[in-house]
């Protein structure tokens, strides 16, 4: 049987082969080849990674009908070459209408570096939040239409076949494996994982439906969502086997399954330009989510208390954000906040989630020099991501990059922080790239 990189690169083969026998009149070819390599800031001074990519666009328009086909390869140092679509779809334009089929990226919203109401494209996580954001958002199988009506418009999605968040392998450095704190000395739980329930079937019932309204004034650009989805990120079901040994002690075992449920959501953003700063908003509610939560169990006289309960809440998730520039150096900071509604003590997240980013932007040499530092900061777990880069322009089409990737640990490093538990993996790196 065939491997899915394997089918994929045959497609591709059978896709370029046509491609070359096509009238060369109106095709464009586009892309960029790159060299990116990593060093790890630790004592061993690893290769955080050694990746070499070609990312290549095909595109060509006849008439009132278009195509775009973005194949891109993955070469690791290890030797594996992961080939793979990142989006291949055909446009058809009518008078007031356009229809997009095939595999595509959406992109909603308004927020920078953060998602939530660009929840269309599932995200590529295999290196944590470190990717640039066009390979960090996943295409997927959808069809989308867009009605203009005048300055306004309604854009319809349907995707009918579900695509989870891809998260890093275990064996990677970026990858998480679930945590549980015993608070008998000496005592960890057993794990067992059931994949039984991971997968969502390919039907009419599980398909996932988004629709959006957005509007543009001379004052203010805004959009109003809502979608009926599954939560990329699977809930962790867990069924807890307490026994004890022959001294009397608890040995638990825990058998982990995950699952992807179903949430509704409903939000809407804006921006605005007053007097040169530019004030942006974004919100989302979202209906049905899974929480975990914290149960205690009880053999005999002793006890334990385990992350290993789910409780269905909604939750409200919005941000706002401001723009602005000071001569040549343009700055850029967001507020961004988590809710729980109705919230219970057992469960492991705060109610209130708050994170703040900041972004500054220069550029010298006649714009062939640009220095950029931007951060996330996670207020609640006072932990964050640092994020500085310089960029020089060589020649027409080449550039370097040279950057850091710094975690600052907080308050809680452990299964509930998001940037201090990789508190070891700070990194320097560097980017050779050329666009054509």
């Amino acid at each position: 049987m065939s491997t899915p990189h394997k089918k994929t690169g045959i497609l591709l083969l059978l896709l370029l082969l046509v491609v070359v026998n096509l009238p060369a009149q109106g095709l464009q070819f586009s892309g960029y080849a790159r060299s990116y390599t990593g060093i790890l800031l630790n004592d061993a001074n690893e290769f955080s990674i050694l990746q070499n990519t070609f990312n290549l666009n095909i595109e060509d328009s006849r008439g009132d009908v278009a195509f775009k086909v973005n194949p891109y390869i993955y070469h690791y140092s290890n030797e594996d070459l992961i080939i793979g679509l990142r989006e291949a779809y055909l446009d058809i334009f009518f008078d007031n209408m356009d229809l997009r089929l095939g595999k595509q990226q959406v992109i909603w919203g308004k927020a920078d570096g953060v998602f939530i109401t660009d929840i269309i494209a599932p995200k590529d996580l295999s290196e944590f939040l470190l990717r640039d954001f066009e390979e960090i958002r996943m295409g997927i199988t959808a069809i989308k239409a867009n009605y203009y009506i005048g300055n306004s418009g309604i854009e319809l999605v349907w995707a009918p076949v579900f695509t989870p968040t891809q998260l890093a392998e275990e064996t990677s450095i970026w990858g998480r494996s679930p945590e549980f704190e015993s608070p008998i000395s000496g005592v960890s739980p057993t794990l067992i994982y059931d994949y039984s329930q991971k997968a969502v079937p390919a039907s009419l019932e599980n398909s996932e439906t988004f629709v959006k309204f957005s509007g543009v004034s001379s004052f203010i650009d805004y959009e109003f969502m809502g979608g009926y989805i599954y939560d990329d990120d699977p809930s962790m079901h867990i069924k807890v086997d307490m026994s004890v040994d022959s001294n009397g002690v608890p040995q638990p075992q825990l058998t982990l399954t995950p699952q992807h449920h179903r949430l509704s959501l409903v939000g809407g953003s804006t921006s605005m330009d007053i007097m040169g700063y530019v004030v942006r908003s974004e919100f989302a509610y979202y209906s049905g989510k899974m929480f975990q939560a914290n149960e205690t169990f009880h053999v005999g006289a002793m006890g334990m208390t385990l992350p290993s309960g789910l409780e269905e809440k909604d939750y409200l998730h919005y941000l706002v954000g401001l723009d602005f520039s000071l001569g040549s150096t343009k700055l850029s900071t967001q507020f961004i906040q988590q809710y729980i509604l109705d919230y219970d003590e057992s469960i492991i997240q705060e109610e209130y989630s708050d994170m703040a980013t900041f972004l500054v932007n220069r550029m010298f040499m006649n714009d062939l020099l640009t220095l950029q530092l931007f951060a996330y900061y996670d207020i609640t777990n006072e932990d964050a991501l640092v994020r500085p880069t310089v960029t020089y322009d060589l020649a027409d089409g080449f550039e370097i990059l040279a950057g850091a990737n710094m975690f600052m640990p907080g308050v809680n490093n452990d299964y509930r922080a998001y940037f201090g538990y990789f508190d070891d993996n700070d990194m320097l790196y560097l980017k050779l790239k050329y666009s054509f």
